[in-house]
């Protein structure tokens, strides 16, 4: 019998090998969420988990004698209001109060897929093809949602990990419970902040939009959750904030542990926002947006005066014109956070300085701290407040994160291929969306800085004008070289690496430059972060050199962007 004959391609011959088997990550909708979210769960996980993880391990370093001890306590409690300091001399409460609310950066990431999970499927049109499928709209959107969930879970084991290796190095007496509870509880928030951005998608009609919402409103509940720390009474604002709630549970800090009820009320709140989220897009039109009530909608005659199509719209002049619209509902919430953030540090200044002059007096590491963040060992409002000032570039940085995030999805998602098919050279196109973002970078800058004066003429705080100008607009420079940074990242990874990478650059810079100097690093070590460069414009006026160098790196890193751009495959 020949070998031809054995292997006959007759329909009745069965095949001589077998089917390939479909991977397990390719079989429904979950896995194939969950598969998408790999990078971001060991890129998050990880590089938070290595933050608190640093911070552990070198606690033995900052109380080597009793009276380094008693000034570590000291300083913390003329810190109250930006975290309540619980058991700083023990090293869970001396992490859990040294990054404070900074720790919540993992809630971009949530924050930011809540709103693309189902809005950024129906931007590509993707959505009508998953439909189309024998899959109903509320089972699609729930295996998404779970895969959401279950990725922060994964993001909290990865932290828990770390958190307890970290513990075990500085022999804390916190256990692997403790740290697992730690990892939960931000992933609970994270959720939280996730949900809102899932119904928020509801009812807009871009991704982006929902997440720059989103994003104000974290700005805005960190400033809520401080309320009660320097107002008297005033504990009722504050539980408005999900952010409270999550303070409310300190695992790592010892005899303070958890508070069951405040992490179930964070779980029922992202189920209850989800789960709206959920019902409404079973309902609405794929595309589409909820329908609003009667008394909020236009009325009859405006919408029969609105054009069928935008033909004479303004966005729609040029490709500049179009993406300062496309982040306009952003700019707008993240205007607000941010010039807030900034008045409000100008508000704790004046509610706080008898304090902390009181305990700067017989507080080393009070004036050690002033001195690393504020550049001088004078006591002055001015330089409080430019210790307090190195919170807000971060924020503003983080708003060009999320929006280098939106230009790498754009370009991953194909939604560059239409544009880039008119006489529009790619130059063009990428100059022209981050010339947008600049402008609104500079938008927010300017606000901040008028917002800082009008905070410090109303609350009787004495600031030099041209200092605050500086110390507002020399932050541009700092945005912009991380967004040129996340548009180069663009040419080589995928939106997911690319965005978790620059979050752990945020972090990683920012720490540096606010641990680096308590744990004697040499010099050359914190030149790595620009914030060095970045100086202490608020004391010392602009640092021209400094500034100069952070925007040539800009530059540079966006030439480096540009020129991958014009030479690769789109989506490749």
């Amino acid at each position: 019998m020949s070998r031809a004959w054995r292997t006959s391609s007759c329909a009745t011959t069965r095949p001589t090998a077998g089917r390939r088997r479909r991977s397990m990550w390719l079989s429904n909708i979950f896995f194939k969420t969950l598969r998408d979210f790999r990078v971001a769960i060991v890129g998050w996980g990880i590089g938070t988990g290595l933050l608190v993880y640093i911070v552990l391990a070198s606690f033995a370093s900052l109380v080597t004698t009793p009276q380094a001890r008693a000034s570590l306590v000291t300083l913390a409690h003329g810190f109250s209001w930006l975290a309540q300091p619980i058991a700083v001399d023990t090293p869970g409460g001396y992490a859990t109060f040294k990054y404070g609310p900074v720790i919540l950066l993992m809630a971009i990431w949530a924050l930011s897929t809540g709103g693309r999970i189902i809005r950024g499927e129906e931007e590509r049109g993707s959505m009508d093809v998953l439909l189309s499928l024998p899959e109903g709209r509320t089972r699609v959107a729930l295996q998404k949602l779970a895969a959401v969930w279950l990725a922060l879970l994964g993001m909290g084991l990865l932290i828990a990990l770390l958190v307890f290796a970290g513990g075990r190095t500085a022999h804390a007496s916190f256990t692997f419970i403790d740290s697992l509870l730690f990892g939960l509880n931000l992933a609970l928030v994270s959720a939280v902040f996730a949900g809102i951005a899932l119904l928020l998608s509801q009812f807009t009609r871009e991704r982006g939009s929902a997440s720059g919402l989103t994003g104000g409103l974290l700005l805005v509940s960190i400033v809520l959750d401080m309320v009660h720390r320097v107002i008297p009474n005033a504990e009722w604002v504050s539980r408005l904030s999900p952010v409270y709630y999550y303070n409310l549970s300190r695992p790592l800090v010892p005899g303070y542990g958890t508070n069951g009820g405040a992490m179930l009320g964070l779980l029922t709140v992202s189920l209850l926002l989800s789960g709206a989220a959920v019902w409404l897009f079973a309902r609405r039109d794929v595309g589409g947006t909820v329908r609003l009530p009667a008394w909020l909608r236009l009325s009859r005659a405006a919408e029969r005066r609105e054009p069928m199509l935008p033909a004479n719209d303004w966005s729609l002049r040029s490709v500049y014109w179009r993406s300062l619209a496309m982040i306009l509902g952003a700019t707008s919430w993240w205007t607000l956070g941010i010039a807030g953030f900034a008045a409000w540090m100008v508000v704790v200044v004046k509610q706080t300085e008898s304090q902390l002059a009181s305990i700067y007096q017989s507080s080393p590491a009070l004036k050690g701290f002033l001195s690393t963040l504020s550049g001088t060992n004078a006591i002055s409002n001015a330089a409080i407040l430019s210790a307090l000032f190195a919170f807000v570039p971060v924020a503003l940085m983080a708003f060009t994160v999320i929006q280098a995030n939106r230009w790498s999805a754009d370009e991953e998602e194909g939604r560059l291929e239409l544009l880039l098919a008119t006489p529009q050279p790619r130059l063009r196109v990428m100059a022209a969306r981050f010339a947008a973002l600049t402008t609104s970078t500079i938008f927010i800058a300017v606000v901040t800085m008028i917002a800082t004066l009008a905070a410090s003429v109303l609350s009787g705080v004495r600031l030099d004008g041209g200092n605050v100008a500086a110390a507002s607009l020399s932050m541009i420079p700092l945005a912009l070289l991380i967004a040129a940074l996340g548009y180069a990242f663009s040419g080589w990874f995928k939106t997911a690496f690319d965005t978790g990478l620059l979050t752990f650059l945020l972090a990683m810079w920012f720490f540096i430059s606010f641990l680096g100097p308590d744990l004697k690093w040499p010099d050359a070590s914190l030149r790595v972060s620009p914030f060095y460069y970045y100086g202490t414009p608020l004391l010392h006026g602009l640092a021209v050199e400094g500034t100069v160098g952070i925007l040539a790196a800009a530059v540079l890193a966006l030439a480096v962007g540009t020129f991958r751009f014009a030479r690769k495959d789109i989506a490749v």
